[in-house]
């Protein structure tokens, strides 16, 4: 049985991958999309937006993967359709865990020797092995629904 994105990012993130990389590739691999870029492209997106307090990394990694998708490739395409599902995915990890930001998620400021203290003796890596897997989870979730609506 072959594993499911979510299975697969949180497999990543547990490889040494950090939470965007793990994301991005995940959903990367998903569709069949393979470069150099990733997960480089996603690196500084990890940690909260390199540990400024940002974005949850997965939750970066997880826009990343469906602007893959859905992105443009020309300045005449489009934005809306991909700003239209990113904020699908926002909404729906919000509603589900309440908020997108790391330091409210995992409960401290990463980019703090306080903050990586915390982190590390609360075992807060499990929190973000959660939200890796849940941000794939969700970020599937609305292109596949996006998917079955155009057959529609």
């Amino acid at each position: 049985m072959s594993k499911t994105a979510s299975e697969r990012s949180r497999e990543l993130f547990d490889s040494g991958y950090y939470c965007a990389e793990s994301v991005l590739l995940a959903m990367a691999e998903r569709q069949g999309i393979q470069s150099d870029l990733i997960p480089r492209i996603a690196t500084g997106f990890c940690s909260g937006i390199s540990l400024s307090g940002g974005m949850c990394g997965a939750v970066s990694g997880a826009i990343m993967g469906i602007s893959l998708v859905a992105g443009r490739n020309s300045p005449e395409e489009a934005v809306q359709p991909c700003y239209d599902l990113v904020e699908q995915l926002i909404r729906r990890f919000t509603s589900k865990h309440g908020s997108t930001q790391c330091p409210q998620l995992i409960g401290c400021q990463l980019g703090s020797e306080d903050g990586q203290r915390t982190f590390t003796e609360n075992n807060l890596i499990e929190r973000c092995q959660h939200y890796v897997e849940d941000a794939t989870r969700l970020a599937i979730s609305v292109l596949d629904e996006a998917a079955e609506a155009a057959k529609s």
